[in-house]
């Protein structure tokens, strides 16, 4: 059955990179009926920035690739942009904990200025590292986290969270971090979100669920907010990781044909969470896109 039809299909978190597949990737996305990327930016050099023009630089070449996938695939391409959370661990032997903090700081103060300029949508990824970390950097890492909050509340945008895998409690104390400086859960995603969560559970938190075929049909008739994302890294090294670009508009497609009121349900990640969360209003591409 075919995807309903006017509907945009969002992937709510994925990465492009100049050395891998790039707008090769969005076409595919584009010829599975996906019409729409948030585009999370990424480290494209062997090593992680440790100046603030090379942040810059980064969030230029993100926004570079989002240009290209809009002028050659007809995709619309929204950028996320932050300084990735594992950066401060590699950079903290390099220049020291208290300047690498600080270049954290600077750079996600330089991603809420993208925001206020209309080049990005959200700060993101930001959190913690994924993986135990040394003793003396966990304050630093909370310290820059908290800092995110703050620019994501003074730049008025959603918050992309990186993080391990959360249970409900984990979502309350994200929810609460965000309360204790005045930012309202309801703008903090998330991101690969892995188990079901009920809007009671996530105290206003927002899951963006990873497009998993069992996890899709379980979430489906949640009322929302929440998102669909593949994650993909384009990563020439680990093609197809964390899931092909085109996930998306396939599992869309499988919840058409499998349900009666599947436009309804795809509203809620497409149409109506987009709106509630980063208060854009999408509506699908012209067919004579690109």
């Amino acid at each position: 059955m075919p995807l309903p039809r006017g509907l945009p299909i969002v992937d709510h978190h994925c990465h492009l990179s100049p050395s891998g597949e790039g707008v090769a990737a969005a076409r595919r996305f584009r010829s599975a009926g996906g019409t729409h990327l948030f585009l999370a930016t990424q480290n494209y050099a062997s090593t992680v920035p440790a100046t603030l023009e090379e942040y810059r630089e980064q969030f230029e070449t993100t926004e570079r690739i989002a240009r290209e996938v809009r002028d050659l695939t007809g995709v619309v391409v929204f950028a996320v942009v932050a300084p990735y959370p594992i950066d401060l661990v590699h950079t903290a032997p390099r220049l020291g904990i208290g300047a690498a903090v600080e270049l954290q700081r600077r750079a996600l103060d330089l991603a809420g200025e993208w925001v206020r300029e209309r080049r990005a949508v959200a700060l993101g990824e930001v959190g913690r590292p994924h993986f135990p970390i040394p003793d003396e950097l966990r304050e630093p890492v909370e310290t820059v986290f908290r800092h995110a909050f703050e620019v994501a509340r003074e730049a008025d945008c959603p918050l992309v969270v990186h993080s391990s895998d959360l249970d409900p409690a984990g979502f309350r104390e994200l929810a609460s971090r965000a309360r204790e400086v005045g930012f309202p859960p309801e703008r903090v995603v998330k991101h690969y979100a892995r188990s079901r969560v009920g809007r009671a559970e996530g105290d206003g938190v927002v899951p963006s669920y990873l497009a998993r075929r069992e996890l899709v049909r379980d979430v489906s008739s949640d009322p929302g907010p929440w998102f669909l994302e593949t994650d993909f890294l384009d990563d020439p090294a680990r093609p197809g990781a964390v899931l092909d670009l085109a996930t998306v508009p396939r599992r869309a497609a499988a919840l058409a044909q499998r349900f009666d009121d599947a436009e309804a349900r795809l509203a809620v990640p497409f149409v109506e969470s987009v709106e509630r969360v980063y208060r854009l209003r999408l509506e699908a591409p012209a067919t004579g896109a690109p």
